[in-house]
């Protein structure tokens, strides 16, 4: 590999982190924006089952390893075959995917 790319690539991807870490917008528990309520609870449920729905399969698959089965994301690379680096941007589109499909779900901002 040569080594000009690859450091030139690495500060890219520095800069990058930085602005996406600068665009975090402000986040709520997911009890708080759910409620008490079983009906609250149903509609969240219903939700999410949307908005799971919506994914491609594979970046449904790398969801569920790192959040519901706790993986790494090396874990996950080696048991799909693929990068980390490719595992990393699709949970960081997939978490994108999913805030869009919540927030539209219960009339927010996309």
């Amino acid at each position: 590999m040569n080594e000009e790319s690859y450091l030139r690539r690495a500060a890219v991807n520095a800069s990058l982190d930085l602005l996406r870490s600068r665009q975090v917008g402000p986040t709520v528990p997911l009890s708080d924006a759910i409620g008490r309520s079983e009906s609250s609870r149903a509609e969240m449920r219903d939700c999410l089952r949307r908005a799971f729905a919506s994914l491609n399969p594979r970046s449904a698959e790398i969801f569920a390893l790192r959040h519901f089965e706790d993986f790494t994301n090396r874990q996950i690379a080696e048991a799909l075959n693929m990068s980390q680096v490719l595992v990393a941007v699709t949970l960081h589109r997939t978490r994108r995917q999913l805030q869009k499909e919540i927030r539209s779900y219960f009339g927010g901002q996309s």
